[in-house]
């Protein structure tokens, strides 16, 4: 029996439905973790078939593939190297589990299933898995390892199974998604778990972007006596490992270096930078094209753009209508400069008068009004859409939060994309990450240093420009107010009385709550954008569209 076990934690970006490259993954990591020294590697959750599969789990020929990779990694164990404990969909007995497999000396030595299976946010692991029944631990090199994956460790009970039949040590498989302040969260609960037990503690998770998921790694390791024993970065692939020794009290890991905790502006950031970077080079397109305005939106969606793909990759456009201001052409011009980003230029007025021509026999001689505001918008998305076609960039598109909570898009307008960085940034969000951008370069950007963002760009009010002298506060309440509504509206589900209560004016609130029951349907057809906080609206607030409640 050994009293010192080495693990190495595999803190890998998979790609959801690529077996193959996943498994190829798992192989580099163990290979790394045999230079390290280490015993035995751990993977996050589902890491041959990527998280969360949804329904390519119903797929026979996709879960037969995931057993056939698990049969390659079993033989790999032959060689002598570390074992693994990898997880995977898992049939057996006419169910489907989510499970992590013990893989040594080309055995299989043991696996175990999910139990609690959330249902809840983003997760719908109940609609395509079966709760496994209470583990046991596993039996590695006389060590009793427990191993209850993600959700089993949120509540107490399947910990608490493992410490009552000799677990000794606990090794958590999670992809735990990213959101504003969720790492503290996951330390605590880590916390929980091992005063609870009176068992160490590694919490691995999976790094990468996954549709509108980001999965922000941070894996810990605490000791029994509570404390943070190992943190790995952020944002980041890493194979680190981690040692533990078995004492008279029991086991314990060893201390090593611990990455310090990212801000919250600084992890908006990266998260914004990794969701857009894994979303274009996971769907394989080359490039991104963005319609830069000159004001703040577009401006740090481009800015996150060439962070995350490198100015070569982005080509910026700026549109003009008649309406469009000198400043605006100056300030797009300026911004992409800075980036280092092609910049084009590309006139509407002919297409704004075709369609003036084209539909005046119809229109006949009805004032204008916000018609041909949303004809403007839509002659940018179709401008967007054919460089697109042509060139084969991906479209980003630029609306912030505050935007499409309440409808101030345009659908098939300025809605039209493949992408959005800031689906889930609220407008006062943007501003700061345009400030922090200016004083900082995020770790792994691809970017240039320094100011990127022209000052006026920031100072400037905002506008959409699409009649004279026009102002987004002409139309919405001002940002700082309206997101203070959003807020409590979205993330925590008040009403407008308890709002009011907070010192709302009640009729603003009001206005906004029916703006945001209204633009039900244009979300709907949004593009997919990187979660950022605890409710991302078009994941995670599903209203009916056709809605009679009015609170």
């Amino acid at each position: 029996m050994s009293d010192c076990l080495k693990v190495a934690l595999a803190q890998l970006n998979p790609k959801v439905g690529d077996v193959a490259g996943n498994l190829a993954k798992v192989r580099a990591a163990r290979e790394e973790a045999k230079k390290q020294g280490a015993d035995l590697v751990l993977t996050a959750e589902l890491v041959l078939a990527g998280y969360f599969p949804e329904d390519l789990v119903l797929k026979p020929a996709f879960v037969k593939r995931c057993h056939e990779a698990v049969e390659a990694l079993r033989a790999d164990t032959r060689d002598g190297g570390p074992a693994l404990f990898v997880t995977t969909p898992w049939h057996e007995d006419g169910k489907l589990y989510n499970a992590i497999v013990a893989l040594d000396k080309g055995e299989m030595v043991g696996k175990r299933y999910k139990v609690d299976l959330p249902n809840y946010g983003v997760f719908d692991d109940k609609r395509v898995f079966a709760p496994g029944p209470m583990p046991g631990p596993l039996i590695f090199n006389g060590v009793r390892i427990g191993v209850p994956i993600c959700e089993d460790v949120w509540t107490p009970d399947v910990v608490e199974c493992i410490a009552e039949t000799g677990g000794e040590i606990l090794l958590v498989p999670n992809a735990s998604p990213y959101e504003v302040g969720k790492t503290d969260v996951r330390v605590q609960l880590g916390v929980k778990r091992v005063i609870e037990s009176g068992l160490p503690l590694v919490y691995l998770n999976q790094v990468g972007g996954q549709d509108e998921v980001i999965y922000d790694g941070g894996s810990f390791v605490l000791g029994a006596d509570r404390q943070l024993k190992a943190k790995l970065a952020s944002f980041r692939e890493e194979v680190a490992t981690v040692e533990f020794r078995r004492g008279p009290k029991g086991w314990e890991g060893l201390q090593r270096p611990i990455e310090p905790e990212l801000s919250d502006i600084e992890s908006i950031y990266q998260a914004m930078t990794l969701g857009l970077r894994d979303y274009v080079n996971k769907t394989g397109f080359p490039s991104v094209i963005i319609g830069l305005s000159g004001g703040v939106d577009s401006a740090l969606t481009a800015a996150v753009a060439a962070d995350a793909l490198g100015p070569g990759r982005v080509h910026t456009v700026m549109m003009p209508s008649p309406y469009t201001s000198a400043h605006s052409l100056e300030d797009a011009r300026a911004c992409a400069e800075a980036i280092g980003v092609r910049h084009d230029i590309v006139s509407i007025a002919p297409a704004m008068a075709a369609f003036r021509e084209m539909l005046q026999p119809l229109f006949g001689n009805r004032a204008e009004d916000v018609t041909e505001e949303n004809i403007q918008s839509r002659a940018r998305g179709v401008t967007l859409m054919a460089l697109s076609n042509k060139l084969g960039s991906m479209v980003v598109t630029t609306g912030n939060k505050s935007e499409m909570a309440v409808g101030y898009a345009t659908l098939y307008g300025d809605m039209c994309g493949g992408f959005n960085v800031l689906k889930d940034v609220y407008k006062t969000t943007a501003f700061e990450l345009c400030r922090w951008r200016n004083a900082h370069l995020p770790a792994g950007a691809l970017g240039r240093p320094g100011r990127v963002i022209p000052e006026r760009i920031i100072d400037k009010p905002p506008s959409a420009e699409l009649r004279p002298d026009q102002k987004d506060e002409d139309s919405l309440p001002p940002y700082p107010v309206l997101d203070t509504i959003l807020k409590g509206l979205i993330e925590r589900d008040l009403s407008a009385e308890e709002l009011a209560a907070e010192g709302c004016d009640i009729a603003t609130v009001t206005r906004v709550w029916r703006l945001l029951e209204a633009a039900e349907y244009k979300r709907r057809q949004a593009p997919p954008g990187v979660k950022i906080t605890s409710r991302l609206i078009s994941r995670e607030r599903r209203y009916p569209i056709v809605n009679g409640f009015r609170g």
